[in-house]
């Protein structure tokens, strides 16, 4: 008995330390990370040219077109690049880019796509290159294990990029059996898919790839607009959790309001307090949020376990009517807006690899509002009134889930 149980709680120190506090490594060796540097130093690049997409099937059918176009390469990096209509339609389109003489690279996470690697081995045959990020280490996983690739973006020929929240994968474009699937894009034409061109060399390079800078892939760029935009890479094997001490910034700046959307509401002591702050001196602060989860019902109760608090202070929540919102987006004052892969979790904000395209240009967040707005139209406010007189079960099951939000 002795034994099981001290096997027992040698299991739990090891699951605390595994999903522990982030532990930031470097992704390359110095020098290589100062070659980078030289080719894009950090900040924002203007000259841009954006285009939002709320539309998923039409930014597809771009995506895929500009892949098709691609010159010399193509570069794409997925959480979950799937073995389905959308998933081959893509391999098609790199295998075509190969083909023709040209690169195409295929980053994807080992662990979340293990199970598609026959596609991968497919598009390997036909001349298209595909790394794993980070491979677990079996049966004891290290701590890095535990950091998971969850970014989504595409670079073609160093002139056109993508970002957001979309993988590759046929429910991204034609739903659930519940409703619609609701994300957002951005397709950048300019010199700030140079710095997205950065994010996926060092990527690539961590995943055991050769080091790909120089002109070929960091080519002379042409302003294609006027819109400037700061490329934020945030995640334990990298810059840390630069992406959450933006956003805890930018809502302590906030004058206004402060909009969100998320699939998921975990936050952070951090950015629950900017939260808190912000709503307590006067910023309209919302959250929209889906009716439904993917991640079973623990995350649901878990994320509903915040709520009261929130909304005692004033934040408000929307619930998304038309199907599965799985947006990740924020837009502030009319003076900034934020698309990209963090949702509003630990999961995102401190274990996994994310990146965003933060852009203060009126213009765009005036777009963002919008679309804000549209959604929020189609969205159930939830009433503190209503919410506070919810059965004692419900709440008693947020309280359990909440003991394990962390690592959820």
């Amino acid at each position: 008995m002795i034994v099981v149980a001290g096997g027992l709680l040698a299991v739990l120190v090891w699951l605390c330390w595994l999903t522990g506090k982030p532990v930031v490594i470097p992704p390359i060796p110095a020098d290589e990370a100062q070659r980078l540097e030289a080719l894009v130093p950090d900040g924002a690049r203007e000259g841009n040219r954006l285009t939002v997409y709320t539309g998923l099937a039409g930014m597809f059918d771009t995506m895929v077109a500009d892949i098709e176009s691609a010159r010399h390469h193509v570069h794409l990096e997925f959480f979950k690049f799937e073995d389905d209509d959308a998933g081959r339609r893509v391999g098609d389109a790199m295998a075509g880019v190969a083909a023709r003489g040209g690169e195409a690279r295929l980053l994807y996470d080992d662990l979340l796509c293990c199970r598609w690697r026959g596609l991968y081995r497919s598009m390997e045959v036909r001349g298209v290159q595909t790394l794993g990020y980070g491979p677990v280490r079996w049966p004891l996983p290290r701590k890095a294990d535990y950091y998971r690739n969850h970014r989504k973006l595409v670079v073609v020929d160093g002139r056109v990029a993508y970002l957001g929240g979309f993988n590759i994968a046929d429910r991204y474009l034609k739903g659930l059996d519940w409703g619609c699937w609701r994300d957002t894009m951005v397709r950048i034409e300019g010199p700030a898919v140079l710095a997205l061109q950065r994010v996926f060399a060092a990527d690539w390079r961590y995943a055991g790839g050769r080091l790909l800078d120089g002109e070929r892939y960091f080519p002379p760029v042409t302003p294609a607009g006027t819109t400037p935009v700061r490329v934020i890479a945030s995640g334990p094997i990298g810059e840390g959790p630069s992406i959450m001490h933006f956003t805890t910034t930018l809502l302590d700046r906030a004058e206004r309001y402060a909009w969100f959307e998320s699939p998921y509401f975990i936050p952070p002591d951090e950015v629950r307090q900017a939260m808190l702050r912000a709503a307590r001196r006067g910023v309209d602060v919302r959250v929209l949020l889906p009716p439904r989860g993917d991640r079973g019902e623990t995350t649901q109760w878990a994320s509903k376990s915040y709520l009261a608090e929130m909304m005692a202070a004033g934040v408000g929540f929307g619930l998304y009517r038309p199907g599965y919102l799985h947006s990740k987006m924020v837009v502030c004052d009319d003076r900034v807006g934020m698309v990209g892969s963090c949702n509003i979790d630990p999961r995102s904000y401190l274990l996994c690899q994310e990146v965003a395209a933060v852009v203060e240009d009126a213009g765009f967040a005036s777009g963002l509002r919008a679309v804000f707005l549209a959604d929020e139209a189609q969205s159930l406010r939830i009433d503190p009134a209503d919410w506070a007189r919810r059965p004692l079960g419900q709440k008693a099951n947020e309280r359990l889930s909440r003991l394990v939000a962390s690592y959820l």
